[in-house]
This record gives structure tokens, C-alpha cells and sequence, in this order.
């Protein structure tokens, strides 16, 4: 079992940035991939990114360039770091873990992009 805590939402203006975190109490947190999800007012639940045990992170297209995922696996967390926020980024963001068929999940964090 993991549990997975995120933090660092909140209101910024548009063109703002925000890095949320992820803390995982999982003490094999190093063999787990970890990903960042959205869900958007009125719309489905959709990936951002995630990043391998090895390190290599993956993007959904439409998040490259002002999303970048980290992780620290000593601190047993996952970073986000999200940039030239825009109203559109207004969300539920959830933390993911996935190991062969163990997918775990976030109660997810609060981002308001408005002015």
C-alpha cells in the first residue's frame, strides 16, 4: 500500500508559477513510476507526465515546455513544477504510483489560475 500526499496548490495569476509535491510513504518508492494527472472543471481526468524509476520523464504534447516533473527518491517525493500558468491549468492535480498492476493515487490539490 501507498499513500501519496500532495501539496503546494493554491491561487497564482496568470503567468504564474507553482511547484506542487507529492510525498509517498512507500519506502520503495525508488521502483515505482510516478505521474502527475489533472482534472479540469467539467472535464475527464488527463495526464501530464510521469517519470521512471530511472529518472526519464514523458509529457503529454500539450504539457511540454511549462511542466516539468522531478522526483526525489531520498525524500520519498515527486515534484511538479508548472509554469506561465494560464486560466486553462485551473484543476484538481493528482499524484500517481504505478508499479506492474498497483496503481495508487492522491486525494489531489487545489491550483486557481486567475487574476
Amino acid at each position: 500500500q501507498v499513500q501519496l500526499v500532495e501539496s503546494g496548490g493554491g491561487l497564482v495569476q496568470p503567468g504564474g508559477s507553482l511547484r506542487l509535491s507529492c510525498a509517498a510513504s512507500q519506502r520503495l518508492f525508488s521502483l515505482f513510476a510516478m505521474g502527475w494527472y489533472r482534472q479540469r472543471p467539467g472535464k475527464q481526468r488527463e495526464w501530464i507526465a510521469h517519470i521512471r524509476p530511472s529518472g526519464h520523464p514523458e509529457y503529454a504534447d500539450s504539457m511540454k515546455g511549462r511542466f516539468t516533473v522531478s522526483r526525489d527518491n531520498a525524500k520519498t517525493t515527486v515534484y511538479l513544477q508548472m509554469n506561465n500558468l494560464e486560466s486553462e491549468d485551473t484543476a484538481v492535480y493528482y499524484c500517481n504510483a504505478q508499479r506492474g498492476d498497483n496503481n495508487y493515487w492522491g486525494q489531489g490539490t487545489q491550483v486557481t489560475v486567475s487574476s
